[in-house]
């Protein structure tokens, strides 16, 4: 079936064009934080080019932590086989040829965290309080595609489902429809009580402690350590993420709406990307903060620049994804093609490296996902046994955050982010609910408490002023 394409007026601010959809079911904004900064005139993030914006999936997919539930259409059946294989059956029978849109349609959502407990046996010991599915994905039969490179817009459809076409000269207009300054439809986002943290300095130096102690005893190299926050809140969790998205721009950014649950993502991080059988990972190891004075802001990039137990750290996780990716790439075609690049980011600086190998021919970016998954950047080394002591350690599970948020399109391709800085806002039926978020870091065995509490702090900054922004007084 050949492609539905419809040309839309380029506007800088991808925002302007979602609100028009953000409260339709399961809404979608994989963003790349190209908002324009309004004193510069710059894009907030200078590592993106596309945005891509979706809603009204024609099949959803939802798992617990035995089954998953498919609903297409009103349908609904429910399965006990791998969510990872589900997936590429549910892809099986919408097929498209790969062009120069990266996205045309296909699976976006979130692969949780805990998702991994469908793949290895882990203990169940942290709290599941907030009980979030560990995937909720939608196949999409439209998008609207926005490159900010080369200032075109465009919605997109191979008309896969019969509804799409039906619909499609009504989501022309919906999309050609002129810009307003006014939101309809909104319902103030306000914060009603403190952030608190899961825990204090003294519960973080005692998981500290046993991590340093497991290293030294020989059972792992590193083990990613993450705190959580929390707190009340009530309203759209849209405004919130508009305000994330001005506060900490970042390359990897997603915002969904799945009814009950919004996902607010401020990720810094690509997990994994396919393009014709290419594949990238970029994992973000080494983290300094930003300073308002640029003297000091630049010694802080210097410092991690030369730091040579961050680039240890670093080449930890390089090796761990060589190794995850090789499972599925042809052999010899894994390479490490760039280490310890500095980024630098609203918050903080940190050392990216990139890591490409070439897919199997008899291979699926759903395969190098699930051989992948979780990201070794936020487990620690070895992978299984780091998730073993986080489970140990942390009070909470970690459900969406250190998950992937991203696309896997019907032409093959794929591109994930690791879900950091990422915030989940559950809410109840009267509207009330709580905003969560975390913040980690990697310890090693030079590791210094103090450094690595203060660093989470640092991680979890952008998400404090958005909280702050919208903390009643």
């Amino acid at each position: 079936m050949s492609l539905l394409k419809h040309h839309l007026v380029y506007h800088h601010d991808s925002a302007r064009l979602f609100a028009r959809i953000a409260h339709k079911p399961w809404a979608v904004f994989l963003d790349s934080g190209q908002l324009l900064d309004p004193v510069s005139g710059q894009p907030g993030s200078q590592y993106g080019r596309y945005d891509i914006l979706a809603a009204d999936p024609f099949i959803t997919l939802i798992s617990d932590e035995s089954q998953t539930t498919v609903s297409e259409h009103g349908h609904t059946y429910i399965t006990d086989i791998d969510p990872f294989e589900l997936v590429k059956q549910a892809m099986q029978s919408y097929v498209a040829e790969p062009g120069d849109i990266p996205f045309t349609g296909g699976v976006i959502g979130y692969f949780g965290y805990d998702l991994a407990r469908r793949l290895e046996k882990l203990a169940s010991t942290a709290s599941n309080s907030d009980a979030i599915p560990p995937m909720q994905v939608g196949i999409y039969d439209w998008a609207v595609v926005i490159d900010h490179r080369d200032k075109t817009a465009c919605l997109v459809s191979h008309g896969f489902d019969a509804e799409t076409r039906e619909n499609w000269d009504a989501l022309k207009a919906l999309f050609d429809a002129p810009f307003s300054d006014q939101d309809t439809n909104l319902v103030g986002f306000a914060v009603s009580s403190p952030v608190c943290a899961n825990m204090d300095k003294h519960t973080y130096a005692r998981a500290f402690s046993a991590i340093k102690n497991y290293i030294h005893e020989g059972d792992c190299y590193q083990v990613n350590l993450a705190q959580r926050f929390a707190a009340r809140a009530t309203g759209d969790g849209w405004l919130a993420y508009r305000k994330l998205r001005e506060v900490s721009p970042a390359p990897f950014m997603a915002y969904m709406n799945l009814g009950r649950t919004e996902v607010l993502s401020g990720s810094p991080e690509r997990f994994l990307q396919v393009v014709d059988g290419h594949v990238e990972t970029r994992p973000i190891k080494g983290t300094r903060p930003r300073a308002e004075d640029a003297v000091l802001d630049a010694q802080y990039a210097a410092e991690l620049q030369s730091s040579i137990k961050d680039k240890a750290e670093n080449l930890m996780i390089v090796d761990l994804l060589r190794n995850d990716i090789g499972k599925n790439c042809e052999t010899g075609s894994v390479k490490a093609d760039k280490l310890f690049q500095l980024q630098s980011f609203a918050n903080v600086h940190h050392l990216v490296s990139i890591v490409t190998g070439r897919l199997q021919a008899v291979k699926t970016a759903v395969d190098l996902l699930r051989g992948c998954f979780p990201g070794g950047s936020i487990t620690g080394a070895p992978k299984l046994r780091a998730m073993e002591i986080i489970e140990e350690l942390e009070p909470h599970r970690r459900g969406v955050y250190c998950g992937a948020i991203g696309y896997i399109g019907f032409d093959g391709n794929m591109d994930t982010n690791i879900a950091i800085r990422t915030a989940v806002y559950i809410k109840n039926s009267d509207g009330e609910g709580e905003l969560s978020f975390y913040a980690g870091g990697g310890i090693v065995a030079d590791s210094d408490m103090d450094k690595e509490y203060t660093e989470t702090l640092d991680k979890a900054s952008s998400m404090m002023k958005v909280m702050k922004f919208f903390t009643k007084t």
